[in-house]
C-alpha cells in the first residue's frame, strides 16, 4: 500500500593539591456557529633551596580524585575526550525528536497544520501546546506567513490525559487572545492535541479551575472541544441546521515557499451519501473570499457510485482528471485533496483511484498508481 506519501569534561588543575570541577449532544459544529455571531586561588612559589614532594601531592591528588568521585556518583578521567576505559567521548549529546503536527494561522487567517521535528518530551500534550505560544519555542521555527495563536506570557501549568480526555491548565494569561481569535485559538488547540493517540477530547483550566466558556466571546466549552465542533467554519448556504451535517474538505493554499493543505469544514445535506457529499464540495471549489485554491477542472466528475470495501474507497472518474502531462496524468495536489478529505470519513482507511474503470493512474509526479493511497500520517511535510 502507497502511503500519501556530556559529555563532562573534568579537569584537574593544581601543583599545590587544588582541584577545579567545570562543572457529546448536538452536532458540535452547530453549537459552534451559533457562537460566530552566577577568587581565583593564590599561587604559591618555591624558593631556589626547596623541593617539590612529588609523592604527597600525587597521594592527595588521588585522595581528591576519589572524594570528587564519591561525590558525584559517575566516573570521570583527568585526560580530555576518553572516558575510564580509555575510550573516545562523543562531544555530542544527540537528543531524541519527533515529528509532530501543529496547527498554526496562516496569513490569512486559516488554521492550517505545519509539521516540525520537536524534542521530545514525557509530556506531549504540554509540549505541543507549548509550541502553540506567541513569543514561544515556536518563534524561530515559524514557516512564512505563519503564526502561533496563544497569547504571549500564556503558560502551561499542567496538562494531564484520563479516558480520552485531555485537561490543559493555564495560567491567567492564556485568556489575554483578541475576541475576534477565539474558534482559531480553539481550533488550533484542539486539532493539535487530538492528533495523539488515545485523545479526542479538549478541556480547558486557568489556574485550576475549570474554564465552562472561553474569555472573550463566551464559546460554550463545558463539554470539552472536539474535531467535530470544525475547523475554519464556513456558513452554510442552508438555512436548516437541523438537517444538515458537517464534513472535512482540503483545499490549497500558496506564499512563496510553499503550498500546502488546508481543512474546511462545510454543512451538506444530511441525508446524502457522505463520500459523494465530499466530493461535491471538492469540485465545487473554494470559497470566492478565501484565497484558497483548487487544482481541479470543472469537468471532472465521478462516472460511478463510490464503493467502500474493508476500509478502501473506490472512486472512479472521467478523463478529465487528467489535466497534467497533456491530458494523461493525474495533478498530484488533486489526488492530495482526495485522499486527506475522504480519509476525514471515519470508516475510510485508504483511496483507490480509478480513470473510467481504469485502476493504473499516471500521476504528475511520474509515479503509477496501482494500489490505493492511504493517509499521512503528518500532514503539510512537503512529501506525500
Amino acid at each position: 500500500m502507497r502511503r500519501l506519501t556530556k559529555k563532562s569534561t573534568w579537569l584537574l588543575v593544581g601543583l599545590a593539591g587544588a582541584v577545579t570541577l567545570s562543572a457529546c449532544g448536538a452536532d458540535p459544529v452547530d453549537e459552534t456557529f451559533e457562537e460566530m455571531d552566577m577568587d581565583p586561588p593564590q599561587i604559591n612559589y618555591l624558593d631556589e633551596d626547596e623541593e617539590l614532594d612529588l609523592e604527597v601531592m600525587e597521594e592527595g591528588i588521588e585522595a581528591m580524585e576519589e572524594e570528587v568521585e564519591d561525590e558525584i556518583g559517575e566516573p570521570w578521567s583527568t585526560e580530555e575526550g576518553v572516558d575510564e576505559k580509555g575510550g573516545a567521548v562523543d562531544d555530542d549529546v544527540v537528543e531524541e525528536t519527533a515529528m509532530s503536527e501543529l496547527y498554526l494561522v496562516d496569513r490569512n487567517g486559516l488554521v492550517a497544520p505545519q509539521t516540525f521535528n520537536l524534542p521530545a518530551s514525557e509530556n506531549d500534550v504540554a509540549q505541543k501546546v507549548s509550541y502553540l505560544i506567541q513569543g514561544g519555542p515556536i518563534s524561530e521555527m515559524l514557516p512564512n506567513g505563519f503564526q502561533a495563536v496563544l497569547p504571549p506570557g500564556t503558560e502551561v501549568i499542567n496538562a494531564t490525559v484520563n479516558q480520552g480526555v485531555a485537561t490543559i491548565n493555564f495560567n491567567e494569561e492564556f485568556a489575554d487572545y483578541r475576541p475576534e481569535h477565539e474558534l482559531q485559538v480553539l481550533q488550533s488547540l484542539t486539532w493539535t492535541v487530538t492528533q495523539m493517540e488515545g485523545v479526542d477530547r479538549v478541556r480547558i483550566q486557568m489556574d485550576g479551575e475549570d474554564v465552562e466558556e472561553m474569555p472573550q466571546r463566551g464559546t460554550p466549552i463545558v463539554e470539552g472541544y472536539t474535531r467535530a465542533h470544525g475547523i475554519n467554519l464556513e456558513m452554510s448556504d442552508h438555512a436548516d441546521i437541523s438537517s444538515t451535517t458537517s464534513l472535512v474538505v482540503y483545499f490549497l493554499a500558496q506564499d512563496s515557499e510553499q503550498t500546502y493543505y488546508v481543512p474546511v469544514t462545510r454543512r451538506v445535506d444530511q441525508q446524502a451519501d457522505p463520500y459523494e457529499a465530499v466530493m461535491a464540495e471538492l469540485l465545487k471549489g473554494p470559497d470566492m473570499m478565501s484565497n484558497l485554491l483548487t487544482d481541479f477542472r470543472q469537468e471532472v466528475e465521478l462516472v460511478s457510485e463510490p464503493v467502500l470495501q474493508n476500509g478502501t474507497l473506490t472512486l472512479n472518474f472521467n478523463e478529465a482528471v487528467l489535466s497534467q502531462m497533456q491530458g494523461t496524468a493525474m495533478s498530484e495536489n488533486v489526488l492530495n485533496m482526495i485522499v486527506l478529505s475522504m480519509t476525514e470519513q471515519n470508516d475510510v482507511e485508504n483511496v483507490s483511484v480509478q480513470v473510467d474503470s481504469e485502476s493504473t493512474v499516471l500521476v504528475s509526479t511520474g509515479e503509477t498508481l496501482t494500489e490505493p493511497v492511504s493517509r499521512p500520517s503528518m500532514v503539510n511535510t512537503g512529501e506525500y
